[in-house]
């Protein structure tokens, strides 16, 4: 990227009433002049005008046809998203005017922007640091209350913060060891106590350890909470996607074995999103091509947060009997909801009750539920919508309001414990104070990964950027 240039970019998606054109650079307000016509009394440049100020005027090309009419908005460095004089030219929507000023800024000197340059320009000039700015992408990606919120909060500094609190604790801790290096030839000197900076080190340990846990949440809330629907052939489990995403997303047949791969969707209930997993129907089976969906099955059973095991009511010991013993081993840990479906055809009865929930097998699970549904008539679907609710808990004010939804984040936070443990083993042995020191380093380096105090490479820049919709 070269920062000199002047960069242009369509911020806005087709096929709106408006369209918004983003200039930055050094020359943005100049090539905008040399394009644009004040309308009214007042025919001063934009370059005369002040920052903050709209100015409605005419987009011409070079014969003087009128392209549009439009507002210009005028930011002068540094107090602009970017850091840089910027304009930003709103016109109507269709993408021939969109086009039309892009080709006249482009001959007038502007370069095309590219995916995320103008973030990586704000956080290259010291408008945000990296955390900050790779929650930009989260915050237009953002698909519930909670994933905005977590977005928001760590675009205005709250992960940063945290950070920022972290690493001048360990950079206190490093130039006490350092200082004590300075003086090595004096050995009754000891600026460091022991003692107190294993207490230190402790705490930095288990706030690390608290964000690397806010990751499960946080990840929920990002891609949604996986939840597997899994079952035997028949049971229902297309008819259930189905009704919970409201669409005819997966085959539903009377014919066994019709799903043979997994179908995935996404749904926003109440402030959660769930991923739900329709799986191939487990039975034993000669097909080869079954078989290799009933496995992933089971991959997708031990990736889920949330098992929902659909029984067919109809014959509920039968099938309780050959699940059971292939499913509970995979889900310690997980949340399960025994779903008996087809209630439309039993009646309103309660469940059957095949499972002994109080027994051992069970011993390992988060929880265990059951619930009576009709995936076909959508009887019990809003309990069980309600259910899952309460099984995610993805509360996005948990963990001081601070939660890791970024895998980048959550490399470098889970090396940092590995170094600030060994500085605590070091510490507790009695190593010399030299290679503490050197662990204090690498975890205060592991830190600053995330903020970017410590990112010098264009290629990593590069990579975390890539990722950016044009125009932002």
């Amino acid at each position: 990227m070269n920062k000199q240039n002047t960069i242009c970019a369509i911020a806005t998606a087709p096929g709106g009433a408006l369209g918004i054109i983003r200039v930055s650079g050094p020359e943005a307000i100049s090539i905008a002049d040399s394009i644009f016509t004040p309308v009214g009394s007042d025919k001063r440049k934009l370059q005369e005008r002040q920052p903050y100020t709209l100015t409605f005027g005419r987009i011409t090309d070079g014969s003087g046809n009128i392209i549009d009419e439009v507002l210009i908005s005028i930011f002068r460095a540094p107090h602009s998203y970017t850091g840089e004089d910027s304009v930003e030219i709103s016109c109507h929507g269709s993408s021939y005017i969109l086009q039309q000023v892009m080709q006249l800024l482009m001959k007038s000197g502007c370069t095309p922007a590219a995916p995320g340059e103008y973030t990586q320009r704000a956080f290259l000039n010291g408008k945000m640091d990296l955390s900050q700015a790779e929650a930009v992408a989260d915050l237009i990606a953002s698909h519930s209350e909670a994933s905005h919120r977590i977005a928001m909060n760590q675009m205005r500094g709250a992960f940063s913060r945290e950070l920022a609190a972290l690493r001048s604790q360990l950079l206190h801790l490093t130039s006490l060891m350092e200082l004590e290096l300075d003086f090595s030839d004096h050995e009754e000197l000891e600026f460091a106590d022991r003692s107190e900076l294993l207490n230190v080190a402790d705490k930095i340990r288990q706030t690390v350890s608290s964000l690397v846990g806010s990751f499960r949440v946080g990840n929920a809330i990002k891609n949604g909470v996986p939840v597997a629907i899994v079952g035997e052939t028949n049971a229902g489990k297309s008819t259930l996607l189905n009704q919970l995403v409201g669409e005819e997303r997966a085959i539903v047949s009377d014919i066994h074995g019709t799903t043979r791969d997994t179908i995935e969707d996404t749904i926003t209930i109440g402030t959660a999103t769930f991923r739900f997993i329709d799986t191939a129907g487990i039975r034993d089976t000669t097909d080869t091509i079954e078989s290799i969906g009933i496995e992933r099955t089971m991959q997708k059973i031990s990736q889920a947060e949330i098992v929902l095991l659909l029984i067919d009511s109809t014959q509920a010991s039968q099938q309780y009997a050959l699940l059971a013993p292939k499913v509970l081993p995979l889900c310690k840990g997980k949340s399960m909801i025994i779903a008996y479906n087809k209630a439309d055809i039993v009646g309103d009865t309660k469940p059957p009750h095949v499972a002994d929930l109080t027994s051992s097998e069970y011993a390992d699970l988060s929880s265990v539920d059951e619930i009576l549904i009709s995936a076909k008539t959508g009887q019990g679907i809003d309990v069980l919508r309600h259910l899952l609710c309460t099984l995610a808990a993805v509360d996005s004010d948990s963990s001081n309001g601070v939660i890791v939804s970024n895998l980048r984040h959550l490399s470098a936070l889970n090396t940092a414990i590995t170094d600030i443990e060994r500085v605590l083993d070091g510490l507790a042995s009695g190593l010399p104070s030299d290679l503490i020191s050197q662990d204090l380093r690498s975890c205060l380096y592991a830190l600053g990964e995330i903020t970017g105090g410590e990112i010098q490479t264009d290629e990593v820049l590069g990579n975390i950027f890539s990722h950016f919709c044009i125009g932002k």
